[in-house]
């Protein structure tokens, strides 16, 4: 299954990112905590490289605890802080201060030194789209100067935004890359919704998310859609899903689109419970 989506404001924005980087003191990366690899930018990631980072994984309540623990852990390091957080609710956006404060000791030291007593800490936040960028940055500014929505690609303009905590932050459009190398990281950002479902085969996705999650987490479709037990063919199981929920259309046959609209929406609404479609691997990228 081919997946690209590169429109052209975010060819745009990356160099963007680039030229701006200069103006601020650290970048928050926001991720998606379900897929902690796929969400991460390698682009974003080399034009970053040299700026103390703060990765939050954002929507912790849909991932696996213990996975969401793994990849903190994995990816801290002296230049690099991670923190789970859920932008919805605000758990965990507390310790951003403290940790920026932490990250940025010695700098911070150096302006006291000279005399500064009002320090003001610049950052900017960068993603993909559809993490959560906008929802993040409202809740930090505590009213809506960001524009949000449920689909990838809402923000389109750099802004700065203030806060009451000494942080204020340059917004920017959410960025993929032109191209998956890897196939199951494209897979990955259409079955989260970083990827807009109209340039999709959305039934030909939702047949390849059962293919994924009976293989890792079939006791989830078991429950949720009160079958006796998965076929090895995902196909099976997808009709089975369909038969259940009443997916059906004149002549008793499978409404496909119906069901996979369906299936994706419990998926990325958590309603089979918190997935975690990807674990450290000392192999990628990001580590």
């Amino acid at each position: 299954m081919s997946i690209n989506w590169f429109p052209g404001h975010m060819a745009k924005t990356r160099r963007e990112i680039k030229e701006n980087l200069k103006l601020v003191d650290a970048v928050i990366e926001i991720r998606d905590a379900r897929i902690a690899y796929s969400s991460s930018n390698p682009n974003i990631e080399e034009i970053c490289s040299g700026k103390p980072r703060l990765i939050l994984f954002n929507k912790s309540d849909l991932s696996d605890a213990g996975v969401t623990k793994q990849w903190v852990k994995s990816l801290s390091n002296e230049n690099t802080r991670v923190l789970s957080v859920n932008c919805i609710t605000g758990a965990g956006l507390n310790k951003i201060k403290p940790t920026l404060d932490e990250l940025l000791k010695e700098k911070h030291d150096r302006m006291r030194a000279k005399g500064v007593v009002n320090i003001i800490t610049r950052v900017m936040v960068v993603g993909i789209p559809n993490v959560g960028k906008s929802t993040f940055i409202n809740k930090m500014a505590k009213n809506n100067i960001a524009k949000t929505g449920d689909r990838p690609g809402v923000t389109k303009n750099k802004q700065w935004i203030k806060t009451k905590i000494g942080i204020e932050m340059m917004d920017t459009p959410g960025v993929l890359w032109p191209k998956f190398e890897d196939e199951t990281v494209g897979l990955n950002l259409a079955f989260t919704g970083a990827i807009k479902d109209e340039i999709m085969d959305i039934e030909e996705l939702a047949l390849k998310l059962v293919e994924r999650l009976q293989n890792t987490h079939s006791e989830r479709f078991i429950e949720r859609y009160k079958l006796k037990e998965l076929a090895e063919n995902p196909l099976e199981n997808l009709d089975a899903i369909a038969k259940k929920r009443g997916a059906i259309i004149s002549g008793g046959n499978i409404d496909y689109n119906r069901v996979a609209v369906m299936l994706l929406d419990e998926f990325r609404g958590g309603k089979l419970g918190p997935i975690s479609l990807e674990v450290p691997d000392k192999e990628k990228r990001n580590e």
